[in-house]
């Protein structure tokens, strides 16, 4: 008996065991927060074995398709992939480095829907859909409306199907600095759930109570180990003064939140779940010292994931 514990503590499965069937698969378009202009948040979302994706931002969607296909990801050409395989987009928040793709790409994009907060998607089709910063490809605002995207408004917490996908999301609010509201968003295909969180500040830094809130909302999913993974930023690393946050988090910030969804579902509900770490500042060194100051801080034994543009996940 005690060999078999040691087998199973290092991994090895008995024949015949089941292993979880994967619920999703991740493909990353783009992971930095900024800077890096072909490399700007954006993500991919199916159900696993569905070739229809959920873009979650879309701050650099060719790039990130191009360096898919170059990996074997997709094997239809990258235009295929930017025009049928991804069917939608949810856009945590409207500024440039998660809007950007979906911007350029605009043109050359098939009719779908672009699901949102409703103060996100006003600015979208005001400020950037308005003939004077892009053609109005919205259905909205000044004429003539090109109505190449539906703009689909999400009510917090409700949960809204993703057209012509197996998914459904339920949005929940962040706050992002003074006046800028964020999203994250919850992620279903059947009875798994995915959490992305667009940037965000730490409750305490924003004095919010969204982080907490949404904590509250997911808790029993993660006790039932109904969450596959958790999506979450670290821009900057823990040196980064307060006042110079602009409402993003830090590792310790970052750990901190993780304990406070621990303090609703026990430490052990988050040992070992995947936490994919977002929208890393590039700037030199900070990558390093971030992923230094998250492994020492991992009190809960969250497996930290660090997502590469075009390089698949499954979770």
């Amino acid at each position: 008996m005690r060999q078999l514990l040691l087998l199973l503590l290092l991994g090895w499965v008995p024949p015949g065991w089941a292993q979880p069937a994967p619920a999703f698969t991740v493909v990353p378009l783009g992971v930095k927060g900024g800077l890096a202009e072909g490399n700007l948040s954006a993500y991919l979302v199916a159900a696993a074995g569905s070739p229809g994706y959920i873009a979650l931002d879309a701050g650099s969607l060719r790039p990130g398709v191009e360096k898919a296909v170059a990996n074997h990801v997709f094997t239809a050409p990258v235009e295929e992939v930017l025009r049928q395989q991804i069917k939608g987009y949810c856009l945590s928040h409207p500024h440039l480095d998660h809007v950007a793709g979906l911007l350029l790409n605009a043109p050359d994009d098939a009719p779908k829907p672009i699901y949102g907060l409703p103060a996100c998607l006003a600015t979208v089709q005001q400020d950037y859909f308005n003939w004077r910063a892009w053609p109005n490809f919205g259905n909205g605002g000044p004429p003539p409306a090109l109505g190449k995207y539906q703009l689909r408004a999400l009510v917090p917490g409700q949960e809204t199907p993703l057209e012509n996908t197996p998914l459904s999301v339920q949005a929940f609010e962040l706050s992002h600095g003074p006046g800028m509201q964020s999203t994250a968003f919850l992620v279903r295909s059947r009875e798994s759930y995915l959490l992305y969180l667009g940037d965000t500040g730490a409750d305490e830094q924003e004095k919010s109570h969204y982080l907490r809130a949404l904590w509250r909302a997911i808790a029993p999913l993660v006790q039932a180990h109904q969450v596959k993974a958790i999506f979450i930023e670290a821009s900057y690393p823990n040196s980064q003064p307060p006042a110079q946050l602009f409402g993003h988090l830090t590792p310790v910030l970052l750990l901190r939140e993780l304990g406070a969804l621990a303090q609703l579902t026990g430490s052990a509900a988050l040992r070992g779940l995947p936490v994919v770490v977002t929208h890393l500042k590039p700037s030199p060194g900070n990558e390093a010292i971030i992923k230094q100051e998250l492994a020492a801080g991992n009190a809960l034994q969250a497996r930290f994931i660090f997502p590469e543009q075009g390089v698949k996940l499954v979770f």
